[in-house]
Protein backbone atom coordinates (compact mmCIF):
# COMPACT_ATOMS: atom_id res chain seq x y z
CA UNK A 1 0.00 0.00 0.00
CA UNK A 2 1.45 3.48 -1.18
CA UNK A 3 1.37 6.31 1.49
CA UNK A 4 -1.29 7.72 -1.14
CA UNK A 5 -3.35 4.56 -0.89
CA UNK A 6 -3.04 4.88 3.18
CA UNK A 7 -4.62 8.72 3.16
CA UNK A 8 -8.44 8.74 4.12
CA UNK A 9 -10.88 9.66 1.67
CA UNK A 10 -12.78 13.15 2.69
CA UNK A 11 -16.07 10.95 2.71
CA UNK A 12 -14.06 8.30 5.64
CA UNK A 13 -15.48 8.72 8.77
CA UNK A 14 -12.16 9.31 10.03
CA UNK A 15 -11.60 12.54 8.79
CA UNK A 16 -14.53 13.82 10.37
CA UNK A 17 -14.09 17.51 11.82
CA UNK A 18 -16.19 18.41 15.14
CA UNK A 19 -17.92 21.03 13.01
CA UNK A 20 -18.95 18.55 10.02
CA UNK A 21 -20.35 16.12 12.97
CA UNK A 22 -22.24 19.34 14.71
CA UNK A 23 -23.70 20.36 11.58
CA UNK A 24 -24.36 16.28 10.64
CA UNK A 25 -27.14 16.95 12.69
CA UNK A 26 -28.99 19.81 11.00
CA UNK A 27 -31.02 18.06 8.05
CA UNK A 28 -27.73 16.07 7.38
CA UNK A 29 -26.54 12.47 7.68
CA UNK A 30 -27.57 12.40 11.08
CA UNK A 31 -30.46 14.94 10.83
CA UNK A 32 -32.15 14.55 14.17
CA UNK A 33 -34.61 17.82 14.78
CA UNK A 34 -33.85 17.27 18.83
CA UNK A 35 -30.37 17.72 18.25
CA UNK A 36 -30.20 20.48 15.25
CA UNK A 37 -29.47 23.24 18.11
CA UNK A 38 -25.77 21.14 17.87
CA UNK A 39 -24.74 23.22 14.59
CA UNK A 40 -25.14 26.48 16.68
CA UNK A 41 -22.42 25.78 19.11
CA UNK A 42 -18.94 26.24 18.83
CA UNK A 43 -16.27 23.17 18.91
CA UNK A 44 -15.64 23.68 22.41
CA UNK A 45 -19.62 24.40 23.63
CA UNK A 46 -19.92 21.08 21.47
CA UNK A 47 -17.54 19.52 23.88
CA UNK A 48 -18.70 20.77 27.14
CA UNK A 49 -22.00 19.88 25.96
CA UNK A 50 -21.46 15.93 24.86
CA UNK A 51 -19.07 15.92 28.54
CA UNK A 52 -22.39 17.35 30.53
CA UNK A 53 -24.54 14.94 28.69
CA UNK A 54 -22.82 12.17 29.25
CA UNK A 55 -22.31 12.74 33.27
CA UNK A 56 -26.58 13.29 33.29
CA UNK A 57 -26.65 9.62 31.34
CA UNK A 58 -23.95 8.83 34.02
CA UNK A 59 -26.67 9.74 36.95
CA UNK A 60 -29.63 8.53 34.62
CA UNK A 61 -28.25 4.74 34.92
CA UNK A 62 -27.10 4.86 38.48
CA UNK A 63 -30.61 6.75 40.16
CA UNK A 64 -33.07 5.86 37.75
CA UNK A 65 -33.96 9.68 37.35
CA UNK A 66 -33.81 11.28 33.62
CA UNK A 67 -34.46 14.97 34.61
CA UNK A 68 -30.83 15.91 34.77
CA UNK A 69 -30.56 14.24 31.43
CA UNK A 70 -33.64 16.43 30.08
CA UNK A 71 -32.62 19.48 32.27
CA UNK A 72 -28.72 19.73 30.32
CA UNK A 73 -30.25 19.18 26.92
CA UNK A 74 -33.10 22.11 27.57
CA UNK A 75 -30.11 24.70 28.57
CA UNK A 76 -27.38 23.53 25.69
CA UNK A 77 -30.81 24.15 23.84
CA UNK A 78 -31.26 27.65 25.24
CA UNK A 79 -27.65 28.24 24.60
CA UNK A 80 -27.58 27.56 20.89
CA UNK A 81 -30.56 29.21 20.21
CA UNK A 82 -29.93 32.84 22.11
CA UNK A 83 -26.51 32.19 24.50
CA UNK A 84 -23.58 34.25 23.36
CA UNK A 85 -26.46 36.47 21.02
CA UNK A 86 -28.68 37.78 23.09
CA UNK A 87 -28.21 41.48 23.33
CA UNK A 88 -26.70 41.20 19.73
CA UNK A 89 -27.98 43.51 16.65
CA UNK A 90 -26.50 40.81 14.67
CA UNK A 91 -28.86 37.94 15.89
CA UNK A 92 -31.07 37.12 13.17
CA UNK A 93 -34.16 36.33 15.09
CA UNK A 94 -33.85 39.68 17.22
CA UNK A 95 -36.53 42.55 16.26
CA UNK A 96 -36.70 45.92 17.51
CA UNK A 97 -40.16 46.68 16.41
CA UNK A 98 -41.90 44.06 18.47
CA UNK A 99 -45.65 45.32 18.28
CA UNK A 100 -47.57 45.32 22.08
CA UNK A 101 -51.00 46.05 21.71
CA UNK A 102 -53.01 47.08 25.08
CA UNK A 103 -56.45 45.54 25.14
CA UNK A 104 -59.37 47.60 25.28
CA UNK A 105 -61.71 45.56 27.27
CA UNK A 106 -61.22 43.32 29.84
CA UNK A 107 -59.90 39.74 29.23
CA UNK A 108 -63.14 38.13 30.60
CA UNK A 109 -65.12 40.20 27.75
CA UNK A 110 -62.41 39.40 24.91
CA UNK A 111 -63.40 36.89 22.00
CA UNK A 112 -59.67 34.84 21.37
CA UNK A 113 -58.61 33.13 17.93
CA UNK A 114 -55.79 30.26 18.16
CA UNK A 115 -53.15 30.87 16.02
CA UNK A 116 -50.21 28.87 15.76
CA UNK A 117 -47.20 27.81 13.61
CA UNK A 118 -46.95 24.22 14.54
CA UNK A 119 -48.66 22.67 11.13
CA UNK A 120 -51.51 21.34 12.43
CA UNK A 121 -54.44 20.75 9.99
CA UNK A 122 -57.61 18.57 9.79
CA UNK A 123 -57.72 15.55 7.98
CA UNK A 124 -58.93 15.57 4.25
CA UNK A 125 -58.02 19.29 4.25
CA UNK A 126 -54.09 18.88 3.42
CA UNK A 127 -52.31 21.84 2.56
CA UNK A 128 -50.96 19.61 0.11
CA UNK A 129 -47.58 21.76 0.19
CA UNK A 130 -45.64 22.09 -3.07
CA UNK A 131 -48.65 20.09 -4.71
CA UNK A 132 -46.93 16.89 -2.76
CA UNK A 133 -50.29 14.55 -1.96
CA UNK A 134 -50.02 13.27 1.76
CA UNK A 135 -46.47 13.85 1.97
CA UNK A 136 -45.06 12.48 5.15
CA UNK A 137 -43.13 13.99 7.68
CA UNK A 138 -39.97 12.43 6.50
CA UNK A 139 -40.73 14.04 3.41
CA UNK A 140 -41.22 17.35 4.45
CA UNK A 141 -37.88 17.89 6.77
CA UNK A 142 -36.29 16.94 3.58
CA UNK A 143 -37.56 19.84 1.64
CA UNK A 144 -36.89 22.43 4.54
CA UNK A 145 -34.85 25.11 2.17
CA UNK A 146 -38.19 24.80 -0.28
CA UNK A 147 -40.55 25.34 3.16
CA UNK A 148 -38.32 28.29 3.77
CA UNK A 149 -39.03 29.94 0.76
CA UNK A 150 -42.29 29.44 0.38
CA UNK A 151 -45.45 31.38 1.32
CA UNK A 152 -47.11 29.13 4.46
CA UNK A 153 -50.96 28.70 4.13
CA UNK A 154 -53.51 29.23 6.87
CA UNK A 155 -55.12 25.86 7.67
CA UNK A 156 -58.90 26.09 8.89
CA UNK A 157 -59.26 24.15 11.98
CA UNK A 158 -62.65 23.84 13.64
CA UNK A 159 -62.78 24.57 17.40
CA UNK A 160 -64.57 21.30 17.93
CA UNK A 161 -62.83 18.67 15.57
CA UNK A 162 -62.12 15.32 16.95
CA UNK A 163 -58.42 14.74 18.44
CA UNK A 164 -58.37 11.73 15.98
CA UNK A 165 -59.20 14.08 12.86
CA UNK A 166 -56.20 15.89 13.08
CA UNK A 167 -53.24 15.52 11.49
CA UNK A 168 -49.67 17.48 11.45
CA UNK A 169 -46.92 17.74 9.22
CA UNK A 170 -43.65 20.26 9.95
CA UNK A 171 -39.84 20.17 8.91
CA UNK A 172 -38.88 22.13 11.70
CA UNK A 173 -39.39 21.11 14.94
CA UNK A 174 -39.34 17.27 16.55
CA UNK A 175 -43.39 16.44 16.21
CA UNK A 176 -43.57 13.07 18.04
CA UNK A 177 -44.87 14.99 21.38
CA UNK A 178 -47.27 16.97 19.51
CA UNK A 179 -48.76 13.92 17.44
CA UNK A 180 -48.83 11.85 20.67
CA UNK A 181 -50.94 14.94 22.32
CA UNK A 182 -52.00 17.94 20.32
CA UNK A 183 -52.46 20.29 23.00
CA UNK A 184 -49.20 20.78 23.18
CA UNK A 185 -49.20 23.68 20.65
CA UNK A 186 -52.71 23.92 19.39
CA UNK A 187 -54.49 23.66 22.97
CA UNK A 188 -58.11 23.86 21.46
CA UNK A 189 -59.50 22.21 25.16
CA UNK A 190 -57.77 24.61 27.29
CA UNK A 191 -59.17 27.48 25.26
CA UNK A 192 -62.44 26.17 25.78
CA UNK A 193 -61.81 25.28 29.44
CA UNK A 194 -61.27 29.11 29.49
CA UNK A 195 -64.54 30.02 28.44
CA UNK A 196 -65.76 27.53 30.45
CA UNK A 197 -64.08 29.34 34.03
CA UNK A 198 -65.01 32.59 32.68
CA UNK A 199 -61.50 33.57 32.24
CA UNK A 200 -62.48 34.86 28.74
CA UNK A 201 -65.59 35.34 26.74
CA UNK A 202 -65.65 33.16 24.18
CA UNK A 203 -63.32 31.65 21.07
CA UNK A 204 -63.74 31.90 17.21
CA UNK A 205 -65.30 28.93 15.96
CA UNK A 206 -62.05 27.84 14.08
CA UNK A 207 -58.32 28.05 15.12
CA UNK A 208 -55.59 28.28 12.69
CA UNK A 209 -52.17 26.88 12.21
CA UNK A 210 -49.40 27.13 9.82
CA UNK A 211 -46.09 26.10 8.71
CA UNK A 212 -43.81 28.24 10.99
CA UNK A 213 -40.63 27.11 8.51
CA UNK A 214 -40.85 29.95 6.25
CA UNK A 215 -39.38 33.17 5.37
CA UNK A 216 -39.73 35.35 8.54
CA UNK A 217 -39.21 38.65 6.40
CA UNK A 218 -42.37 38.06 4.71
CA UNK A 219 -44.26 36.77 7.28
CA UNK A 220 -43.83 39.67 9.30
CA UNK A 221 -44.16 42.46 6.53
CA UNK A 222 -46.66 40.70 4.02
CA UNK A 223 -48.57 37.83 5.41
CA UNK A 224 -48.88 39.02 9.36
CA UNK A 225 -50.80 42.22 8.96
CA UNK A 226 -53.99 40.48 6.04
CA UNK A 227 -54.06 37.66 8.71
CA UNK A 228 -54.89 40.05 11.21
CA UNK A 229 -57.34 41.76 9.33
CA UNK A 230 -59.08 38.73 8.46
CA UNK A 231 -58.79 37.29 12.13
CA UNK A 232 -60.29 40.86 13.54
CA UNK A 233 -62.86 40.61 10.61
CA UNK A 234 -63.96 37.88 12.06
CA UNK A 235 -64.52 39.41 15.25
CA UNK A 236 -61.53 38.32 17.38
CA UNK A 237 -60.76 40.56 19.97
CA UNK A 238 -56.78 39.20 20.51
CA UNK A 239 -54.95 36.04 19.22
CA UNK A 240 -53.51 33.23 21.39
CA UNK A 241 -50.41 32.94 19.49
CA UNK A 242 -48.32 29.56 19.86
CA UNK A 243 -44.87 29.92 18.48
CA UNK A 244 -43.33 26.94 17.54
Amino acid sequence: MTSQDSKASPDDASTETIKQLRDSFFYGSRSNLNFKFVSNLTDGEFGEFLAELFEALESAVNDGDPATVVETINFWQVEAHAGKHVGESTFQYQYDDIPIAQLSKPLSECRVVLLTSSGHFVEGADPEPFGVVDMTQHQAEARIMEFLKETPTLSSIPMDTPADQVRLRHPGYPTKAALSDHRVNLPLEHLQALVGDGTIASVLPNAYSFVGAASQLKLKKNIAPVWADRLRDEGADLALLVPV
